[in-house]
């Protein structure tokens, strides 16, 4: 695909802007929406916030409302394997043309505000729903929730999946200094759904938002069904609703009823609810694929509370030791997440992924996993060779969301040329 060296010279642009980190405020992405003729005036929004989940939580709420036969788009951050990934309408990613050709009248908006990167795709992402003729935009919110740059817009309807440790040196050191920061996406008389833990809800309730919290208002009853994921029951003021779930775990059939009950919120029928929870899929996310003759499962658990919600969904689906393949940013709590995982593995392949500029050096990982075999490896594909030579029906990538978004492609056999600019 040929986008013309203006376009890339526009993509290049847009990553450099990562260097410059984030200043907090909305001002910036404010000012930048109203240049480019406030186009989130023209669709209706949706803010999923939280710790963990809220990828999923928004994808299946985004296959709801796509079922109710509403045109329906989906912003999610980080992408996975290209920046287009995160752009979504009615399930099918929009194209590097057109998202180039967007970012390129967003550009000059965006340097006369010196926008951040996220604050730029934020903007870019409204932008080319309002032109794509979405009437509903489900975005999740990238860090915290208060002066996220999502925040800027004004939600018919926030999501809050959970709360728990990470980003601290940014959000701050306590589950309550954090969940303060996710409660600033709420919004006053209007209508929300939770999944917090009972102790912060009432944090989240002095908001005044219309809140109904999974466990209170809302009661759910789960039954896993293995590799198949989880039927539900859910009883909520919105009345009881029946569904299934192809999401894996209990933390994933948790998410998918917090997207049914955001659903039952914006009014959907039932039977859109039922459809969209089962046909959505959430790549990187307790995601089985086969290679080499056996599987590989990939998952974005990149926290202590995320490992120990995967390594009990494991549990739960009858898996013991097997092989992991880990990699991770620097600046995560590696500790915890280590502890977490080191008692599924029976051996680690440690690496890094090449287009983190947070990569931790494998080789310091190593002191993470005392009493398991441990090999290092400098690359992905170098980790997936050292993969190959062990004998296991699955194993398990984890620890970064880049790392799998490198993995994937190779195991897909997909090719990447033409998309570098775009990783």
């Amino acid at each position: 695909m040929t986008l013309g060296a203006g376009g890339l010279a526009d993509v290049e642009w847009l990553f450099s802007r990562q260097r410059f980190g984030m200043t907090p405020g909305l001002g910036r992405v404010q000012a930048l929406l109203g240049r480019l003729g406030s186009p989130q005036r023209q669709l209706q929004t949706v803010l999923v916030g939280g710790t963990n989940g809220k990828g999923s939580t928004a994808a299946t709420l985004a296959a709801m409302l796509s079922a109710s036969g509403q045109c329906t788009g989906l912003f999610t951050s980080p992408h996975l394997t290209r920046f287009t990934e995160r752009f979504v309408v009615d399930g099918q990613e929009l194209s590097e043309p057109t998202v180039a050709a967007a970012l390129a009248r967003v550009r000059p908006a965006a340097e006369a505000e010196e926008a951040s990167f996220f604050e730029i795709v934020t903007a870019l992402g409204v932008l080319l729903f309002a032109e794509a003729g979405v009437e509903m935009a489900v975005m999740e919110v990238g860090l915290g929730g208060r002066l996220d740059a999502t925040n800027a817009l004004s939600p018919v309807l926030s999501v809050i999946t959970n709360v728990a440790l990470d980003h601290t040196a940014v959000l701050g050191g306590s589950l309550t200094a954090i969940a303060t920061e996710k409660a600033g996406i709420l919004r006053a008389g209007q209508p929300a759904v939770t999944g917090v833990a009972s102790d912060l809800l009432p944090l989240l309730r002095a908001q005044g938002a219309d809140l109904w919290a999974l466990g209170q208002e809302a009661r759910l009853q789960t039954e896993l069904r293995g590799w198949a994921g989880a039927a539900l029951e859910l009883d909520s003021p919105a009345g009881g609703l029946a569904l299934h779930t192809p999401l894996l775990g209990e933390h994933g059939a948790r998410n998918a009823a917090l997207a049914a009950l955001a659903a039952q919120r914006l009014g959907l029928p039932a039977e859109a609810i039922q459809r969209g929870a089962a046909q959505t899929r959430w790549p990187g996310r307790m995601e089985v694929l086969p290679w080499a003759g056996g599987r590989v499962m990939l998952d974005g658990a990149h926290n202590p509370d995320g490992a120990q919600a995967l390594v009990q969904a494991l549990g739960t689906l009858g898996v013991g030791p097997l092989p992991l393949v880990f990699g991770a940013a620097e600046d995560k709590d590696l500790t915890g997440v280590a502890e977490a995982l080191r008692p599924l593995a029976s051996q680690v392949i440690l690496t890094r992924a090449a287009l983190s500029p947070r990569a931790a050096d494998p080789e310091r990982l190593r002191r993470l996993f005392p009493g398991v075999p441990v090999t290092v490896t400098q690359s992905p594909a170098e980790a997936l060779e050292a993969l190959r030579g062990l004998t296991a029906d699955l194993a398990l990538v984890c620890g970064s969301l880049y790392l799998l978004g490198e993995v994937r492609p190779l195991l897909l056999n997909e090719a990447s040329e033409g998309h570098e600019r775009w990783q």
